[in-house]
């Protein structure tokens, strides 16, 4: 069994739960679609993010850029120091994964919850899978 393996067997139902967890917080008045996210950083933190929503639309935040920056901000992410996977209620966006890949390479794994809400059940992508074509400057 490889580490990447030994990973996601050992903190998938924990960090799914996170995300479901998150998912209750989530401000979705407009869409009323909530979404959680919980990013498994480098020390074996968790941090959660939901979607934040605004009536004006573009100021609706997505939940994984919510556990993302909020890792930033408590100095705990870095492109030095990347997270080690992320669990999600719903298939990220891309503008999600681009900010993803400015802290994590293709291998960083992505659980997404399953969308019937079987206890336990979710599909295992990677960020390079569904992201393939990264944005860079450099």
């Amino acid at each position: 069994m490889n580490t990447l393996t030994q990973l996601i067997d050992t903190y998938a139902e924990k960090l799914l739960q996170a995300a479901k967890t998150a998912q209750k917080q989530a401000y979705a008045p407009y869409s009323e679609f909530r979404v959680g996210a919980a990013l498994l950083l480098a020390d074996g933190e968790i941090v959660n993010g939901c979607n934040v929503e605004n009536a004006s639309y573009g100021a609706t935040v997505c939940a994984e850029r919510v556990a993302v920056w909020s890792a930033v901000a408590a100095g705990k992410l870095s492109p030095q120091n990347p997270p080690k996977a992320l669990a999600v209620t719903a298939l990220p966006c891309a503008l999600c994964l681009q900010v993803l890949s400015e802290f994590a390479g293709a291998d960083l794994p992505v659980l997404v919850a399953a969308a019937d809400g079987a206890e336990g059940g979710y599909r295992l992508f990677y960020l390079g899978d569904l992201l393939p074509q990264v944005f860079r400057l450099k």
